[in-house]
């Protein structure tokens, strides 16, 4: 209020202060006693202080008399230029308002849907290997599937959190593609084992990147590719200033390749072949954004899915 109050006849003060300088330079000119300035100030100081309080008020009174006609929807009474332009800047607030609290509303029905959705996707596994345990049929390989699930899960989770709160942590340094793809790799030795899916690695990429966050990315990437090949498939990854996913899965739906990155979206194969949630892809493009890195998918139905990452 104050801010605005002082904004408002900001020309007023800046005059008079000039006004001061002004009557200073003269005194210092004419070599004239300052006695007589600063008893001048001081009055005119306080007459200016006793005239700023009594606008002030009226102005307060006036705002307050704003806000009441707008609240009673009696804004065509407002005239003045000072009137119109007060109730611009209450609807502009006004509207800006109403549109955090829709993304704040969104964000938590967002937020609750995710909770259900993982709560219900965590007991899968977690049922999984309850029933090895009631048929005694542990085996090391399965136990360590589920718990990989699990493990992708939380991960998904955390990191989804972490960017609806702002508190990704950038930290660019020189890395070689190459070893991140082999690590992953690595991670599902055991569901390409099963799945009996080849994988082909080819060539190298040398970028200044995130390790941790483009690792997520290329993760959810490579989880994906897995997820939608079919028992006996391949996937080919190869690097040479961009990096290639391909594999011989089931294919996108034409019409559903521009929504992928949506925050929610899972499309007809999410829904048919898997309880997706929607948020690997949305995250992943956030992520490759932030990163300054471009994202393409090209996939044809019953062939397979490339997904190209490049600068």
């Amino acid at each position: 209020m104050i801010k605005d109050f002082f904004k408002e006849y900001f020309v007023w003060y800046a005059l008079y202060l000039l006004l001061v300088i002004t009557f200073l330079f003269t005194f210092f000119l004419y070599h004239l006693s300052l006695d007589y300035f600063v008893t001048s100030l001081l009055f005119t100081t306080t007459l200016l202080s006793i005239v700023s309080l009594w606008q002030f008020s009226v102005y307060y009174r006036k705002r307050q008399e704003l806000a009441t006609n707008i609240l009673l929807g009696k804004d065509s009474l407002l005239n003045s230029p000072l009137e119109k332009a007060f109730l611009e800047h209450y609807f502009a607030l006004e509207k800006e308002q109403l549109q955090e609290l829709s993304q704040y509303r969104r964000r938590e029905r967002n937020l609750q849907n995710l909770v259900k959705m993982w709560s219900h996707q965590m007991k899968v596994p977690l049922s999984a290997i309850s029933l090895m345990t009631q048929t005694n049929q542990l085996k090391p390989q399965d136990i360590n599937r589920q718990l990989l699930s699990l493990d992708n899960y939380v991960d998904t989770l955390i990191n989804y959190l972490k960017f609806h709160h702002h508190q990704s942590d950038f930290r660019f340094e020189r890395i070689h593609l190459k070893e991140v793809v082999v690590e992953i790799i690595k991670k599902y030795r055991l569901l390409f084992l099963h799945k009996e899916i080849d994988i082909e690695i080819i060539g190298d990429w040398e970028i200044k990147s995130d390790q941790k966050w483009l690792t997520f990315a290329v993760t959810q990437l490579i989880d994906n590719a897995l997820k939608y090949t079919k028992k006996g498939g391949k996937i080919t990854i190869k690097m040479e200033n961009s990096l290639i996913i391909e594999d011989t899965g089931i294919g996108i739906l034409k019409e559903d390749i521009p929504r992928l990155f949506e925050e929610g979206f899972t499309g007809y194969n999410g829904r048919e072949y898997q309880k997706a949630t929607g948020l690997g892809l949305y995250m992943t493009k956030r992520i490759l954004d932030d990163l300054e890195l471009n994202i393409a998918i090209v996939s044809e139905i019953d062939k397979g899915t490339k997904v190209i990452i490049k600068k």
